[in-house]
């Protein structure tokens, strides 16, 4: 199904692009991704595009080669922007997928299926519509999908949140927090309201392996998925992984304290909303669709564990006896 199909990944250089790219490599495509970054190959079927992404480029890719699959990765904050290049990448391939995200769910459902109330269903307040610039955001592109272009060939997937070397989540904190905290001995606080809930994570390398396995699957079309293995974890779980693999202190405390012990953000705004509106949320998955479709089960991805090990190995980290 895969051998010899030619897939692009459109601002595919991060972290879930980098683990998309790889299994559908090891399935048998060719891979060509656009990106700002300089990145070098080192795969015969694997090439990178460096550029930032624009319908000049677009077009004059798709003048030399016609893509069986494309998978956009690209976050648009104005979703007239994603109707205005929609028809063009429909256009120059045979199945594309969109890139939105768990956090288009309200918190009305538990577990979280497909089905599950979105927020600007749920709570359309003014505020919310206002101020989200991502999961509201993402869940009106897949609107115009579900409604002007029903019927075409494309897939919506919504990502939990994917841990890697580049971000290792918990909670509000990320990037390299954990870590450091790991390494200076200071405790990392954490919001004991949602130590039960569940997380809504998983390793990036399972999320990018569940995106390339729904690529040319007649029964995803049309479809939304959430990607997520379903290795099902609290936030407690999550907390108790990173302590046995980086040796890193936590402390479970008030909202407020935690949300008082994070570091100044430049986006406070998107910080809160990201609090009120997903963290603070119970993110109990219902992962079944996206395996039932994949032909794909739990064990055919790395546990939480496995892939914090894999990521501290990526930089070398080593934990301090």
């Amino acid at each position: 199904m895969y051998q010899n199909k030619k897939v692009l990944l459109i601002a595919g250089g991060g972290t879930l692009g980098t683990y998309t790219a790889k299994e559908l490599l090891r399935l048998g495509a060719w891979v060509d991704v656009i990106c700002p970054e300089e990145k070098t190959s080192d795969h015969p079927r694997l090439r990178f595009i460096r550029d930032y992404v624009s319908d000049t480029l677009l077009e004059s890719l798709f003048a030399k080669t016609h893509y069986h699959g494309i998978v956009n990765f690209l976050h648009y904050p104005d979703e007239n922007e994603y109707k205005r290049v929609h028809p063009l990448l429909m256009k120059n391939t045979d199945h594309l997928i969109f890139l939105s995200s768990y956090r288009v769910y309200a918190n009305e459902q538990h577990p979280v299926r497909e089905d599950a109330p979105r927020l600007h269903e749920a709570y359309p307040t003014e505020e919310l519509l206002k101020e989200d610039t991502y999961g509201i955001k993402k869940a009106l592109c897949e609107d115009y999908l579900f409604g002007e272009r029903k019927g075409e060939r494309w897939t919506i997937v919504r990502p939990v949140i994917s841990f890697s070397s580049r971000r290792l989540d918990i909670v509000l904190n990320s990037r390299t927090q954990v870590l450091e905290h790991a390494e200076s001995g200071k405790p990392l606080l954490l919001p004991s309201s949602v130590k039960s809930f569940g997380a809504g994570f998983d390793w990036a390398g399972n999320s990018g392996k569940l995106i390339a396995n729904l690529l040319f699957r007649e029964n995803a079309i049309g479809e939304a998925f959430t990607v997520y293995s379903g290795h099902g974890m609290t936030w407690g779980d999550v907390a108790d992984a990173y302590i046995d693999e980086t040796g890193v202190r936590v402390e479970w405390v008030s909202d407020s304290e935690y949300l008082e012990s994070l570091p100044t953000s430049s986006n406070p705004v998107g910080r809160r909303v990201m609090w009120e509106y997903d963290r603070k949320f119970n993110r109990d998955i219902d992962g079944t669709k996206i395996l039932s479709v994949t032909g794909l089960t739990k064990n055919d991805f790395a546990t939480v564990r496995e892939g914090i090990r894999a990521e501290l190995d990526r930089l070398n980290w080593k934990k301090e006896n």
